[in-house]
C-alpha cells in the first residue's frame, strides 16, 4: 500500500515513533503524535524546537515557513526566538529574483515577530517543480509555563480561534486564482482571500499568549495538514481522551466556504494554520474566550473532553457521528 501526499496516517506514525525511546534524560517532551514540538531541559529554562516544511504554497513561502513553525513553538507556551531554513529550489526555473523573493519573505516575517534568522542551507535540487522551505524554529519557555497536550483531562472544554481553513483559503487564492475565476469567483472575493495570509493571518502567537496569560492552559494544538479534524484526533490520541464536538460551533468565513466549495473540499480536512485549538478547564473557558475576542480575534467553545471510551464524536441536529478522518489533506486534491 502506498501513501498519498501529506501526513502519514496517525496509526502508522504513532507505531513508528513508539519504537524509539528517549535516551537523553534532558528530553522533557520527545517525538510523539499530538505534541507540536520537542522540549529539552536547558537549565533555568526549556528549549523548545520544531521543524516543519512548506510544500503546497509558493507565493510568500518564507512567510508561511516562519509562521507555521513559530505557531508550534507557541502552542507549548513558549516564545519563538531563532530560525534556520533549508531552502530547496527547482532546477531549470530558479533565478536570482526567485531566491531573493524567498529571502525577503523570510526576513520580513521573522522581523515582524522578533525572530532571528541564524542559519540554514540553500540549494537547487534535482527533481523539484516548485520551491520547498523546511524550517527549524527554536524557542524558550520558563519551566512553570510549559504547556503539554498530555495534561488534557475529561471535563475540559475545547476552544477554536479564527476558524477553519484559513491557510487553505490563502493558498487557493494565490495558487489557483485562474481556476477560481473560470468558475465565476469574483476578483474582489479572491483579493480578500489572498490577504488571509496577513488578515486574519496564519499566526497564532497573539491568542496563544493571551490564553496563557489569562488561565492555566492544559493543551494547545495548531491544525496544519489534515485540518481541524486531524488536529483534534492528534490531540485526543496524545492525551488518551475522547472528544464531543458540536458541529454547529465550528465556523469558517464566507471566503473560505466559497473557495473550498469550488473544489469540493471538506472544511474539516483542509490545512488550517491560523486557527488554534485550546484545551482548558471548564471554569476557564469563558474568561479565555472573552479575552481572545476582546483582542479582535474570533473564538468559540466547540466541544468537551470525554473519557477515552467515548471516542471522537461530532454532534449535529440531535445526532452523534464519528469525527471524520482524512487520509490526506483535502487541499491535496487540488494539487494532485
Amino acid at each position: 500500500m502506498t501513501f498519498p501526499p501529506g501526513k502519514l496516517p496517525l496509526d502508522v506514525l504513532d507505531r513508528l515513533l513508539n519504537r524509539y525511546t528517549d535516551t537523553d534524560e534532558r528530553i522533557i517532551v520527545g517525538a510523539r503524535v499530538g505534541e507540536d514540538a520537542t522540549v529539552i531541559d536547558f537549565g533555568n529554562t526549556y528549549l523548545v524546537a520544531k521543524t516543519d516544511p512548506i510544500t503546497f504554497a509558493t507565493n510568500e513561502i518564507g512567510r508561511y515557513a516562519i509562521h507555521v513553525n513559530a505557531n508550534d513553538i507557541a502552542t507549548m507556551g513558549a516564545i519563538p526566538r531563532w530560525f534556520l531554513a533549508t531552502i530547496l529550489l527547482p532546477e531549470n526555473t530558479t533565478d536570482e529574483s526567485l531566491v531573493e523573493s524567498i529571502f525577503d519573505s523570510l526576513t520580513q516575517a521573522a522581523k515582524e515577530i522578533g525572530v532571528a534568522l541564524c542559519g540554514g542551507h540553500t540549494e537547487v535540487t534535482v527533481g523539484l517543480d516548485r520551491p520547498i522551505v523546511i524550517g527549524q524554529m527554536l524557542g524558550e519557555v520558563s519551566k512553570d509555563r510549559l504547556v503539554q497536550s498530555t495534561n488534557l483531562v475529561p471535563g475540559d472544554r475545547i476552544l477554536l480561534t479564527k476558524g477553519l481553513g484559513i491557510e487553505a483559503t490563502a493558498i487557493l487564492a494565490h495558487e489557483k486564482a485562474d481556476d477560481l475565476k473560470a468558475q465565476g469567483i469574483s476578483r474582489d472575493l479572491l483579493a480578500r482571500a489572498a490577504q488571509y495570509l496577513h488578515n486574519p493571518g496564519i499566526s497564532v502567537l497573539s491568542e496563544a499568549r493571551i490564553a496563557c496569560q489569562t488561565a492555566s492552559v492544559h493543551a494547545m494544538h495548531d491544525p496544519t495538514e489534515g485540518g481541524v479534524a486531524t488536529a483534534l484526533s492528534e490531540l485526543a490520541r496524545v492525551a488518551n481522551v475522547g472528544l464531543s464536538i458540536e458541529a454547529d460551533q465550528l465556523f469558517a468565513s464566507d471566503e473560505t466556504r466559497t473557495l473550498c466549495e469550488a473544489f469540493h473540499l471538506d472544511l474539516l480536512g483542509v490545512i488550517s494554520s491560523g486557527a488554534l485549538i485550546i484545551g482548558l478547564a471548564e471554569s476557564d473557558a469563558d474568561p479565555v474566550c472573552n479575552a481572545i475576542q476582546s483582542a479582535g480575534i474570533r473564538c468559540a467553545t466547540i466541544g468537551r473532553v470525554e473519557e477515552a471510551s467515548f471516542g471522537l464524536k461530532m454532534h449535529h441536529n440531535g445526532k452523534w457521528t464519528d469525527l471524520p478522518t482524512f487520509d490526506r489533506d483535502e487541499i491535496g486534491k487540488v494539487f494532485s
